[in-house]
């Protein structure tokens, strides 16, 4: 029986989305921003920087094409998706290989959402050539989705670890792929580093061996033995100011390592000499921004007016510079301006709530959170406060605003004297069917007079 041109369209569309699907691409990789929208993950990895030296450009361009998609622009999708494929058959000295594999599933896609099928079969018909010539589960397309992750998924941090271990097992002698694995592996070092296992410690020092020009691997490599480091962290300090700046570099953890276990004060000297020598840098100076707020927000601080001026004028220059700025930035510009000039902070957190039905729901715990801190604190108003601190305990969402929101509602009883607005604070803890602990109940009815269930 012979089908109707329609029926026969239909089925061919079908059929081509079928092979699409079963692309590995960017497109069928399910991935969520880990930042508040695409524009400013966009930010981040144009941050990255574009210097030929970077092996991972070609992986930079196919995952910026994707967000320009996604984002609604198509032409600069393929603008740098085309770009993405130069970049690889540069680095490689080769016009084909499977390295392109991910990149010429990600045009398939694209000239298919344009309407453009016969083009997507064209590049369909590549990965097919390539499938044949490389064996399945190519090394190469699993480092690509592992970097991709790694950047952008926080919630796949796990498989991106495992699929670049993966890819390292296949082709061990890939110095970039065991450096991200390696900086994947530390990204959560913190001020407990001295009880780091030492298998992560032992990875660190291995990666540093095998890639000695890779800055950030050296600097985290010193994080992590965090002991008589001081000289050899200035030795790498001058290293890294002589190089261009970008995420890569190793500024931010030489700043943390500095911050951690030297001197924070030796810390923002660095970031000032940073922001000397890349005076247009933005990502230098969101770093020495970072670096100044550790400094002046600092309970052990003492306040120096003229540094919380500079820090001030630091985060509006990152704020203007990175136009989706995150909630987080925002944030810490109304914190600091709250040192001097409490009218500007408010200012900034009413802007910030009367654009809350952007943020999602961690987002809007934080802004509930900080912005409870800053009633209390800056404007001695502790009934507002405590209903802010409601607002973001009420968000059905596991974060560590919500706990810490939870936490001063729980200080509040203990310590506030007025029976009605512990009553409110116990309905509310009940509501949510949370126990207040033992001492807080002893205190709510004696206020109250008020048995807590």
């Amino acid at each position: 029986m012979q089908l109707l041109p329609e029926v026969e369209s239909n089925q061919t569309v079908c059929s081509l989305e079928d092979k699409l699907k079963a692309l590995q691409s960017h497109f069928t990789w399910e991935l969520q921003p880990r930042r508040p929208n695409f524009k400013c993950e966009l930010n981040i990895l144009q941050d990255i920087g574009s210097d030929e030296g970077n092996v991972w450009l070609g992986h930079v361009y196919n995952l910026q094409g994707f967000i320009q998609y996604q984002l609604g622009s198509s032409e600069d999708a393929l603008n740098l998706f085309n770009r993405a494929a130069e970049t690889f058959q540069r680095q490689k000295n080769a016009d084909e290989g499977p390295w392109l594999m991910v990149n010429f599933g990600n045009l398939a896609w694209l000239h298919h959402h344009l309407g453009e099928d016969e083009k997507s079969e064209d590049y369909l018909s590549k990965v097919d050539g390539l499938m044949r010539k490389y064996p399945p589960g190519l090394e190469q397309v699993l480092a690509e989705k592992a970097w991709t992750l790694m950047m952008f998924d926080k919630e796949k941090k796990q498989q991106a670890a495992e699929l670049f271990q993966r890819a390292i097992r296949m082709q061990p002698d890939t110095v970039e792929w065991q450096s991200s694995y390696a900086i994947l592996s530390a990204e959560n070092i913190d001020e407990k580093i001295k009880k780091l296992f030492a298998d992560r410690l032992e990875e660190l020092r291995s990666a540093k061996e095998r890639d000695p020009g890779n800055l950030c691997i050296a600097a985290l490599h010193l994080e992590a033995k965090a002991a008589s480091i001081k000289h050899e962290a200035r030795e790498l300090a001058e290293k890294i100011l002589e190089r261009p700046m970008n995420n890569y570099c190793g500024i931010d953890p030489l700043l943390s390592l500095y911050r951690k276990h030297i001197s924070v004060d030796e810390a923002v000297e660095i970031a000032k000499e940073a922001l000397r020598k890349h005076p247009d840098s933005r990502y230098v100076k969101r770093s020495a921004a970072k670096c100044y707020n550790n400094k002046i927000l600092s309970h052990r601080s003492d306040h120096d007016p003229r540094r919380t001026k500079e820090a001030i004028s630091l985060w509006e220059e990152v704020v203007a510079a990175y136009p989706e700025s995150s909630l987080q930035e925002k944030i810490t510009l109304a914190d600091l301006q709250a040192k001097l000039d409490k009218e500007k902070a408010e200012q900034i957190y009413k802007e910030l709530l009367e654009q809350r039905q952007d943020l999602d729901a961690e987002g809007l715990q934080m802004l509930y959170c900080h912005y409870a801190k800053h009633l209390y604190f800056m404007k001695c108003n502790s009934r507002e406060s405590t209903e802010y601190h409601m607002r973001a305990a009420e968000i059905q969402e596991t974060s560590k605003y919500r706990q810490k929101s939870l936490r001063e509602l729980e200080k509040t009883l203990k310590r506030n004297t007025d029976p009605e607005m512990c009553r409110e604070i116990k309905e509310f803890l009940e509501k949510l069917n949370i126990q207040p602990s033992e001492s807080v109940k002893t205190l709510t009815i004696r206020l109250t007079g008020e048995e807590t269930m």
